[in-house]
């Protein structure tokens, strides 16, 4: 199945901040709530003691991805940990809301680009769930910005181009009205728009499906990583694991 460059709507700058933020309220508190990203805690354990960091710079964070039920994992091996969020349409409340439960977290409060990462924000950079928002180009950039800057990357995507992956996207509006009442912060705004105009549901679906046809394969990845400059003084692991009925795609990237 060839990937498709077509759009998400939360992507658009014009998209209603307040829609896309319960959407990533949405994507965090189901990766949360399954645990679905556990499989990939020894990768991260690994790039964090390869690059020598003790803090994650995690890049178009969303409302947090899985990285609150992963800090429980994460910290329990390396207590001094410090996970930052950013995006390029920062969700301050998800943001705020995690940093107030969990000492290990910060977050940065302006709009941080992937493909051009300020300098003070030094760590293992992370993405969940949004590699696949970005086309090959910007893609490699985000990787060359990484190899410049000398800083280890993680890239970490649960779903790919599969039948499989697209029914779980086609049915997910259906858990968006069953979770929807469990998201915190409560919003009376999202109640209205799950439920009475259900506009979250239908832009969760649509970009949900999108989402599975943009994933890079394993193979792109590499393909991707072939083309960055300085590639060769990285080392870097490009797999596919098993989650539970689903699977993760990842690449890491350490200096040598």
């Amino acid at each position: 199945m060839p990937r498709i460059q077509a759009f998400e709507f939360e992507d658009f700058p014009w998209f209603p901040a307040f829609i896309r933020n319960y959407m990533t309220d949405f994507l965090q508190f189901l990766a949360n709530a399954s645990d679905f990203f556990k499989p990939v805690v020894p990768v991260i354990e690994k790039a964090l003691a390869q690059s020598k960091a003790n803090t994650i710079v995690d890049l178009a964070s969303g409302g947090g991805g899985g990285l609150v039920r992963l800090s429980k994992h994460l910290v329990a091996a390396q207590p001094n940990l410090k996970i930052i969020l950013t995006d390029f349409y920062p969700n301050l409340d998800a943001f705020r809301h995690t940093a107030q439960k969990l000492s290990c977290f910060r977050y940065v409060g302006y709009p941080v680009d992937a493909r051009d990462v300020p300098r003070d924000l030094t760590g293992l950079r992370t993405q969940f769930l949004s590699f696949h928002h970005f086309a090959p180009n910007q893609a490699r950039q985000i990787l060359q910005n990484a190899v410049d800057n000398g800083s280890a990357i993680g890239i970490f995507e649960a779903q790919e181009r599969s039948l499989p992956s697209l029914l779980a996207m086609f049915f997910s509006p259906i858990t968006v009205l069953i979770t929807t009442p469990f998201i915190r912060p409560f919003r009376v705004g999202r109640i209205i728009f799950t439920y009475l105009v259900p506009l979250v549901p239908l832009f969760i679906w649509w970009d949900g499906i999108v989402s599975a046809l943009r994933t890079y394969s394993v193979d792109e990845m590499q393909a991707l990583v072939d083309e960055v400059r300085g590639k060769d003084t990285y080392a870097w692991e490009i797999k596919r694991v098993k989650s539970g009925p689903g699977v993760v795609l990842y690449l890491v990237g350490w200096k040598k």
